[in-house]
């Protein structure tokens, strides 16, 4: 049969989609920030699409057990995947063997937002900021132990980064989630942890933590009073974090542009950026080319901090 014949099949295929449900991959906790993002955007692509869309989380091994599932599934439309950046600015640089390629198993749909980590320490701490940390650690007479949810996460990566900016000496402990890794800083069996602002901020409001520090370019929307690295005269901290959707590599342009384009459409509904910006998510819903050229911006700048740090995962 011709092009030309099976042009209008492939036409009628694409505008039947979607014909059942579709299959959003977190791969991170349940009830976690960013399942709680990818279900707000599920709940909004729903009617949309007039299909069921459900969030499926697979968390294990810093992104790479959800990931590989929708790296290594058919190309249909009905496979998706909403990750944070490591999974394609970390990983490959600190595994030496991955079970799948990011850049080449996994297309890009959109940027879906910029994100936010803070810094969390015990509410009756004996400092409110980062140089008043930095003496506390270093009178410790041990190491300091910080929180991150998982080895070569990102918040590892800037833990590592404490010791050179900083001064004192720091020990890493990895959790499934920030949520665990909060409870244990405000029990007092934990000194530091990284978390999202959704996740820090019921234990913030309790008066059992709180945040000295925001990593990234600008303050958190999610938590304006809490000032940056860069505002308390640490540099090396403002390295973008980023939500982004990918679908399996094949997936045709014409179903990755429409999702992405009903994403975009979604999160740019104010109830739904209002409550992604309390989760610590900025919107943003960008094209995949633009999605691309972030990846290929970034990660070369995560390598190198990679590189220095001696991070390796085996």
């Amino acid at each position: 049969m011709s092009a030309a014949a099976t042009a209008p099949l492939v036409a009628r295929a694409e505008t039947s989609w979607p014909s059942k449900p579709i299959r959003i991959v977190v791969p991170f906790n349940a009830g976690g920030p960013i399942d709680a993002l990818a279900r707000l955007i599920a709940d909004g692509l729903t009617p949309r699409l007039g299909q069921q869309v459900l969030v499926d989380p697979r968390p294990g091994a810093n992104t790479i057990v959800g990931s590989e599932i929708v790296a290594k599934a058919p190309p249909d439309g009905y496979s998706f995947l909403i990750t944070t950046s490591s999974t394609h600015t970390n990983n490959p640089s600190l595994y030496a063997r991955l079970p799948f390629d990011p850049v080449k198993d996994l297309a890009p749909v959109s940027l879906v937002s910029l994100g936010t980590i803070l810094v969390a320490v015990r509410a009756g701490a004996p400092f409110s900021d980062l140089r008043g940390m930095a003496a506390w650690v270093k009178g410790l007479g041990r190491p300091a132990t910080y929180g991150s949810w998982g080895i070569g996460s990102s918040a590892h990566l800037y833990g590592l980064m404490f010791e050179k900016a900083l001064g004192g000496v720091y020990s890493h402990v990895p959790y499934r989630g920030d949520v665990a890794a909060l409870q244990d800083v405000a029990n007092g069996t934990l000194d530091i942890t990284w978390a999202s602002p959704s996740s820090a901020r019921p234990q913030i409001e309790a008066w059992r933590v709180k945040a000295i520090a925001v990593a990234g370019s600008k303050r958190s929307a999610a938590m304006p009073e809490v000032s940056t690295f860069a505002e308390q005269l640490i540099a090396g901290f403002d390295l973008n974090l980023f939500v982004a959707a990918y679908a399996p590599a094949t997936t045709s342009r014409d179903l990755i542009d429409r999702l992405q384009r009903e994403i975009r459409t979604v999160i740019s509904e104010p109830a739904v950026a209002e409550k992604m910006i309390a989760l610590g998510q900025t919107p943003v819903g960008s094209t995949p080319r633009e999605l691309a050229e972030v990846l290929a911006r970034e990660t070369p700048v995560w390598a190198e901090l990679i590189r220095q740090s001696g991070a390796k995962v085996e």
